[in-house]
């Protein structure tokens, strides 16, 4: 077993978890807190009778990170441990996994499925548990799966039901909630510890040995002027006027400045209005400003041929599946300003000056014989394949001998990466093979990144904590922490805001740590009460809104088109995941497009084909193979409106639809199509 030491802070902050009490640790990115974890994991185990540890994680990769790099070095040799993901085939049987292992690493949704799941080969109660670490614990908050966990651990603990498990949170910060004045964001970490059911623990003697061994980095602001001139930008604002001017904008939905996040939840409002009213005409442009009004973000930060571009992918497949005069003049407006957009997104005198400034930046810390490991934090998905094409083309930038790749969420969708892709992007960051990556938040928290000389917060607006997470990753020597952003815009603002609201959360803690324990305990206790009361009426209202309507009172409508194509009643949920519409007939009203490739496989199920409106092409799903035998059609609600006895309406998700879906029956269903299986 290998050697384990705890440094000063680390043996101070673990001590009450020690003697078997639940807490939270809260050390900064960086200061071993899962280091800290196993440790009181390694005593728990060797001190408790039948001791059952389980770790959870919030991010797939972390799960096998903290299995082969914190859990098993220390534990493999002495403990059975096992590592469990939606990747792995163990979460089909996981009740019996936890049954025969000392140390359970999963993601929380897997432990939250196993304890609704009655199968006996799937259940586990949290009387099975008698260590539960948490990772990234300030998530432990509304309907975060954590906070799902932990409500059924309050109920039982309000019942004075046992046993239950220990707790032990760890975080690099619990955040102010969003609140701004003291006494709320005492509320806030109060309330964390509530759904914690934990006290909240720092270094308080060690507090010089924590800042030698995690320095902060530099942080510097790299502030660029606007831009003289935006010839591509204001082409694009006239355009939108055109947009306006043809549809005639409702005088009571006046819309806000174009180019900016607050237009665009303008025009998402002014469809869903639209669908509601059955104004396809007026939901279609609400669509198309939004494409615009994403070109103009994107010329703001990236390049403006990343913004000509957007455009040119969202219209080119439009140009021969126009569905009425709207359509014609929308794709018509393209196709007249195409080749004028094309020659200004071309026109360097005219290129974003943040794009130079983050050059300089780069050229800064990078050069043909100096090693500088770097990531740049940036917005979207989007945004990093952008960036890494311009590194890619940047010859400044290559002879300095940057090596750069992006790395996103690993997924199911096509535009995530794998997990074998996330997990060689590390490899080869760590390696010294890559020297920079191009991330979005993924790379904030947690992830076994190595230290970094240069961070860049790069057109991002985040809160808190996930700037304090980001600045972490700046851990080597003299490293730097950059902000590349517009004179007075609201990137600076809200790195200022951070930095005020990172000094309140210290505050906050303080406030709370100073509370006598009766008074702490009383304290938590009554929110706690709040929360079950709180959680049973919402489950009451959730009902009363799911049944407001009669699965058959309720048309499904193509949101593209506007045209009925299924009763609410065709639709059925397997496994409270997949709603697949059981009606033979509605295959009548979609095509099918390219296979759904999906890097990992399923239990019962497997991809099959996007499906498509026939009339008007709106992307409806995909189809799915179930069990071998049923293809079924698996729709997405945020595609369709509801036609209801009250009117019409439209959902992002299914849980919100106002009408009962039943689950599906496999033999049903082949009873109904297969009828000579069962003769």
């Amino acid at each position: 077993m290998a050697e384990f030491k705890l440094y000063g802070y680390q043996e101070e902050v673990v001590e009450r978890a020690l003697q078997k009490e639940n807490i939270i640790i809260w050390l900064p990115t960086g200061g071993g807190k899962t280091r800290a974890a196993v440790y009181v994991a390694k005593k728990h185990l060797e001190t408790t009778p039948k001791a059952k540890v389980m770790v959870l994680v919030n991010k797939v990769p972390l799960v096998d990170q903290h299995y082969s790099k914190e859990f098993k070095p220390h534990l493999g040799s002495s403990y059975t441990l096992v590592a469990v993901s939606g990747e792995s085939e163990e979460k089909d049987f996981f009740g019996k996994v936890v049954q025969r292992s000392d140390v359970v690493i999963c993601t929380a949704q897997i432990l939250h499925n196993a304890m609704i799941n009655m199968e006996e080969t799937k259940h586990v109660e949290l009387s099975d548990i008698t260590l539960l670490i948490i990772d990234e614990c300030h998530h432990t908050t509304k309907e975060h799966t954590y906070n799902q966990i932990m409500a059924c651990y309050v109920e039982k603990k309000l019942k004075g039901e046992k046993p239950l498990p220990q707790i032990l949170g760890l975080t690099a910060s619990p955040g102010t909630g969003g609140e701004t004045i003291l006494y709320k964001a005492v509320e806030h970490v109060l309330q964390i510890c509530s759904n914690l059911d934990s006290a909240i623990v720092s270094t308080k003697n060690y507090v010089t040995e924590l800042k030698e061994k995690v320095p902060r980095p530099v942080k510097k602001f790299n502030i660029v002027k606007k831009r003289p001139k935006d010839p591509f930008g204001d082409h694009l604002k006239r355009m939108m006027h055109q947009i306006h001017e043809f549809i005639n904008i409702p005088s009571d939905f006046p819309l806000r400045q174009c180019g900016t996040q607050e237009y665009e939840q303008d025009v998402v409002l002014l469809e869903q209005r639209a669908v509601e009213l059955s104004n396809r005409p007026l939901a279609q442009c609400a669509l198309h400003l939004r494409q615009y009004n994403d070109a103009l973000l994107i010329n703001d930060t990236l390049r403006m041929m990343d913004a000509y571009r957007s455009l040119e992918h969202f219209y080119i497949p439009k140009y021969d599946k126009q569905f009425d005069g709207t359509d014609i003049f929308l794709v018509g407006l393209f196709q007249e300003n195409q080749r004028e957009l094309k020659n200004l997104a071309n026109n360097p005198l005219y290129e974003n000056p943040r794009m130079f400034e983050l050059e300089s930046v780069l050229l800064d810390q990078f050069g043909p014989n100096v090693e500088s490991r770097g990531i740049i934090f940036c917005k979207t998905r989007h945004s990093t394949r952008c960036l890494n094409d311009w590194v890619l083309s940047n010859k400044a930038l290559q002879d300095a001998g940057i090596e750069a790749a992006i790395l996103t969420g690993a997924g199911n969708n096509i535009t995530h990466m794998t997990m074998n892709e996330q997990a060689n992007t590390i490899r080869s960051f760590r390696q010294g093979k890559l020297n920079l990556l191009i991330s979005t938040s993924v790379a904030e928290e947690g992830l076994d990144i190595p230290e970094c000389n240069l961070v860049v917060r790069y057109g991002l607006l985040t809160n808190e904590i996930a700037q304090l997470q980001a600045s972490g990753r700046a851990r080597a020597k003299n490293s730097q922490y950059s902000v590349v952003a517009e004179e007075g815009g609201p990137e600076v603002r809200r790195e200022e805001t951070n930095e005020y609201l990172e000094e309140l959360t210290g505050q906050a803690v303080a406030q709370v740590q100073q509370l006598d324990i009766q008074e702490f305990h009383k304290k938590i206790t009554e929110r706690q009460k709040q929360a079950v009361d709180v959680r049973k009426a919402q489950e009451n209202q959730k009902m009363a809104k799911r049944n407001r309507n009669t699965a058959d009172s309720v048309q499904l409508l193509c949101r593209g088109c506007l045209k009925p194509v299924a009763s609410g009643s065709d639709m059925r949920v397997i496994e409270n995941m997949h709603h697949v519409n059981v009606n033979p007939d509605f295959k009548k009203h979609y095509k099918t497009g390219g296979q759904v490739l999906i890097p990992r496989t399923f239990e019962d199920w497997e991809p099959g084909c996007k499906i498509h409106c026939k009339s008007c092409n709106r992307e409806w799903g995909s189809e799915m193979k179930y069990k071998k035998i049923a293809i079924l059609p698996k729709i997405a609600i945020e595609h369709f409106a509801m036609k209801t006895p009250e009117g019409q309406t439209t959902k992002k998700k299914w849980k919100d639809v106002e009408f009962p879906v039943g689950n599906f029956s496999f033999k049903e269903y082949c009873q109904e199509n297969f009828p000579d299986i069962f003769d």
